[in-house]
């Protein structure tokens, strides 16, 4: 769905979910501002209990101009178009006002309550904020967001907030926002500063002694009353200094699922890995290697599980991450190759970048792909590698000459997200493909492979500091010549880009 599709209508009303948070009310005045610059008649409204009276959201609201209208009465038909934003319709945290014309617009799980039939729906569970995906519609549409810094505020501490401030954010569309936006850093550092209250100040404390420890696995969950995610955080980043503390969990009940957050001290354990372990199938999870959260839904948890508690399904979950995965110090550690088969990779053509094309040597720079953002510099002796289903890593140009002979062609190919490269000294942004050429695999060596039936942890030989993920079904492959030259292939990708021999 895109926003000019809606301008068929001439009054149009926004609805945030029941007790509005910072992302619901920035992603309706990003839609509000829209409408507005194209003549409709639009306003902004919500229903609940009572009105608004958290202080950040108030400051928010009267610093920027938002003006969100509160109505307690369901049964006030609304005329024109209705849309949902940061919450679809029919959902029990959403007044179900009347309306012959409805649109949603979010990034949660589907309930499964939004009729198959509705057209004018734009879900993205993947993304971080409801503000990045409005961010993401406006600029399709060609809208300035530049020019309005009012709202460039508004989606940028939606975005904030609604990550734990940023410490959730994992998708590359969410960073692209939070690093171009233009915003108020001042009002931003307000909003900040008045974003607790003592009541929360109370919840951090009944959760923070209420602890469940596990000696075993140096281990805390934690179970908080509903609250902002910011104050899981809190809870969480208090938690992790105790000295016998490596990983958390906090959680606590939303309206349709569990919200939570997870911290770690320790190079075995990235924080992303384990928040997507932990909603995989049942919600969405991820973030930073040592920061990072995420939401489960409690009809898949019912559904997928056959369970509604969270704390139960959290202790099962903590207990087979650290038990069921095998961690493998490559530099040190003789595999077993007895039941592993040879395979060569196929004569694929992929692309290949040289940032020394496009950027001088020694320059700083950010490669943000769907995986994640490499940090790099330019040496002018490594290209950037861009696989068949986006997938990026460097390689030096001596490599690249014995791997890959060059087809003087550009490289096409549809991906999800078009990785990007930021140079730090300027901020330009680069679009990889705009500077890709094709090459084609050599007949390359043969390497030794076997599909994984538990999870894996690699720390490879070049790199003892971080972990390289294998899960059930990806592949763990080694160079024939060299036992300790192990490394993680994805399932997908492998069957990809090798063939036996």
């Amino acid at each position: 769905m895109k926003l000019n599709e809606l301008l068929k209508y001439d009054k149009i009303t926004i609805q945030c979910h029941d007790n509005p948070d910072p992302d619901a009310l920035a992603s309706a005045y990003g839609l509000f501002r829209y409408f507005e610059s194209k003549g409709k008649s639009s306003r902004i409204i919500y229903g609940g209990r009572s009105p608004i009276q958290k202080a950040n959201i108030r400051l928010m609201m009267d610093e920027l101009g938002i003006e969100a209208e509160y109505i307690k009465d369901k049964d006030i038909p609304v005329e024109g178009l209705l849309i949902t934003v940061d919450c679809q319709y029919k959902e029990g945290n959403v007044t179900p006002y009347k309306a012959d014309n409805i649109a949603i617009i979010d990034h949660h799980q589907s309930t499964g309550l939004v009729s198959a039939s509705m057209d004018m729906t734009e879900i993205h569970p993947y993304l971080g904020s409801c503000s990045t995906l409005v961010w993401k519609m406006l600029k399709e549409e060609g809208y300035d967001i530049d020019a309005d810094k009012k709202l460039g505020t508004a989606l940028y501490y939606g975005l904030m907030t609604d990550t734990g401030n940023f410490v959730e954010v994992h998708h590359p569309l969410d960073r692209d926002m939070m690093d171009v936006v233009v915003y108020d850093k001042i009002l931003v550092r307000q909003f900040c500063n008045s974003n607790i209250s003592l009541d929360e100040l109370r919840i951090a404390g009944v959760a923070l002694m209420k602890y469940e420890y596990d000696e075993k696995r140096r281990f805390t969950l934690i179970g908080a009353e509903p609250c902002d995610p910011n104050i899981l955080g809190l809870i969480s980043d208090l938690a992790l200094q105790v000295d016998t503390v490596d990983c958390n969990l906090v959680y606590n009940e939303t309206p349709d699922g569990y919200k939570f957050s997870v911290r770690s001290c320790i190079k075995e354990v990235h924080a992303s890995d384990f928040a997507e372990f932990l909603a995989r199938q049942i919600g969405s999870g991820g973030g930073h290697t040592d920061k990072a959260g995420g939401f489960i839904s409690k009809s898949k948890l019912e559904r997928v599980y056959g369970t509604s508690d969270a704390g139960d399904y959290f202790q099962k979950k903590v207990a087979e991450y650290f038990d069921n995965t095998e961690i493998i110090y490559a530099a040190e550690y003789d595999l077993d190759t007895s039941d592993m088969k040879e395979y060569a990779k196929k004569r694929l053509v992929v692309g290949y970048a040289d940032p020394a094309d496009f950027l001088p040597v020694g320059t700083e720079v950010t490669i943000r792909t769907l995986e994640g953002d490499v940090n790099n510099v330019v040496t002018g002796d490594y290209y950037i590698m861009i696989g068949i289903i986006g997938e990026v890593y460097p390689i030096t140009k001596a490599k690249f000459k014995e791997a890959y002979n060059e087809v003087n062609d550009s490289f096409n190919c549809d991906l999800e997200y078009v990785p990007t490269i930021r140079s730090k000294n300027d901020g330009i942004i680069h679009s990889l493909m705009e500077y890709a050429h094709s090459c084609q695999a050599k007949a390359a060596a043969h390497r030794l492979a076997k599909q994984l039936d538990h999870p894996v942890k690699i720390f490879t030989e070049w790199d003892e500091d971080n972990y390289y993920l294998g899960n059930t079904g990806d592949f763990i492959m080694c160079n024939i010549n060299d036992c300790h030259d192990i490394y993680i292939v994805k399932k997908d990708i492998f069957y990809e880009t090798y063939e036996p021999v």
